[in-house]
């Protein structure tokens, strides 16, 4: 089975092509820098983006099935930025898949389109709440998938990626290192619920999604086994770090105003502000759900609880030396 990876010198998409080579596969990508996806990849890559002239037919030619990961994420943007990136990159991609056969085209989304859930633990179904235009852009992108999906021509899945982290992860690397020095704040009550996923169980929900019959037509929530609430979860990570658990609590209203002044310097000097709003809404905005979907569906089995996943994280960052020793 040949299967496209969209996204492959990204964090989930270098982890999902390694183990979809390891697996057995055939694997192309498509990347803008082969020199940056995972060593093996590199024989089968084109290189190019999918607005360029030619890259996304020559992209799915052959190919059984498209895992498309690639997106804009955190990066300081534009509305119109996002909206190309995140839609109309999907669109060119996903009608080239259609005209060229592919049988399945995946749609990684996010979590993130609830926004914060009404209830926990909620489910695919939960009403869509996206908060930024990265959410906004990843659900209309997937709402464009699905209705495409619906005409017949193409099957299409959707995975809606819970919080991931995982070896190869820096995006938390800050909070670790908050952590580790004493200097890591809490905004608000700090009460919320929040669901992660480890890197490798990730994998396995997306491979099942672009492989089993029983995927096509669904979405699916891929998270870890268990959900936390958010100061539970900080206190596993300082624990298993060694340190002592957080305790500066700082007001929200005064930080998700100065989250807002970050974001708009950002977007005219052309930073990654330090402080985001959406961060922010990490704190208090519920995001746990029920994965009996992709168990029951896929046969999904996640197996890394938080303190095995953030044990092995930690010990990553500490071979990178980005994290001393204990």
């Amino acid at each position: 089975m040949r299967i496209g990876v969209t996204g492959g010198t990204g964090f989930t998409g270098g982890a999902l092509v390694r183990q979809l080579l390891q697996d057995g596969y055939d694997v192309v990508c498509l990347a803008r820098d082969a020199a940056r996806l995972p060593e093996e990849a590199r024989a089968n890559a084109i290189v190019g983006t999918t607005d360029q002239a030619g890259i996304a037919e020559r992209f799915v030619e052959g190919v059984d099935s498209v895992i498309h990961v690639a997106a804009m994420f955190r990066d300081v943007g534009t509305t119109d930025e996002f909206e190309r990136i995140n839609v109309g990159m999907t669109k060119t991609l996903l009608d080239a898949a259609e005209k060229a056969g592919v049988k399945r085209f995946v749609y990684i989304s996010t979590m993130g389109v609830h926004g914060s859930v009404p209830y926990v633990p909620a489910d695919e179904n939960a009403p869509f709440s996206p908060q930024d235009d990265y959410q906004r852009t990843k659900l209309k992108a997937e709402k464009m998938c699905r209705a495409r999906g619906e005409e017949g021509n193409i099957e299409v899945a959707i995975v809606r990626p819970c919080a991931i982290y995982g070896p190869g992860d820096l995006r938390m690397l800050k909070m670790f290192k908050m952590i580790r020095s004493g200097t890591f704040f809490i905004a608000g009550k700090f009460d919320a619920y929040f669901h992660p996923v480890f890197i490798d169980d990730l994998v396995q929900g997306i491979t099942l999604a672009a492989t089993k019959p029983e995927a096509k037509g669904e979405t699916f929530v891929i998270g870890s086994a268990k959900y936390h609430k958010l100061r539970d979860y900080v206190n596993t990570a300082a624990d298993v770090l060694g340190a002592k658990h957080p305790w500066i609590n700082l007001p929200w209203q005064p930080m998700m105003a100065l989250a807002w002044v970050s974001e708009k310097l950002g977007l005219i000097f052309r930073f990654n502000p330090p402080l985001y709003r959406r961060r922010l809404k990490f704190f208090k905005h519920d995001r746990a759900f029920d994965i009996s979907k992709a168990r029951r569906v896929l046969g999904y089995q996640p197996q890394v609880d938080i303190e095995e996943g953030f044990r092995r994280t930690i010990d990553w960052y500490r071979e990178e030396n980005l994290l001393p020793p204990r």
